[in-house]
């Protein structure tokens, strides 16, 4: 039975991700794998906020640039106020989408698309 899935979105400057990630998202470090401590890249980062897990890897074999993690949340607008508050760069406000959900949309500086979602009746 399947459990878990858990997005892993590349990265170009661990870094850079890690800390737009956990100073404007409120994500906190998990763990790291970073293979040559002398440089900052390539590292695989684990992050998490409440029950949502993201990694993030810089390593050139994981993935390009580019890819959606769909993240569901129980209050969407107290997480909006709370981006708008650390000064996060949304992309899209509180919105009702067609399909019924309310959804907010966040790109990192990689271009990933991090879109919380609010499922009316889910």
């Amino acid at each position: 039975m399947l459990k878990l899935a858990i997005p892993v979105l590349h990265v170009s400057n661990s870094a850079a991700a890690e800390e737009f990630y956990c100073n404007k998202l409120g994500f906190t470090r998990l763990f790291e794998y970073q293979p040559d401590s002398a440089r900052p890249d390539p590292r695989y980062i684990g992050l998490a906020r409440d029950e949502a897990t993201i990694h993030l890897s810089s390593f050139s074999g994981d993935g390009v640039a580019g890819g959606i993690a769909y993240i569901i949340t129980d209050d969407l607008d107290t997480l909006y106020s709370e981006f708008i508050e650390r000064d996060a760069p949304v992309d899209l406000e509180p919105t009702e989408q067609s399909w019924g959900n309310r959804e907010v949309y966040i790109n990192d500086p990689d271009g990933n698309s991090l879109r919380f979602v609010f499922e009316h009746g889910g």
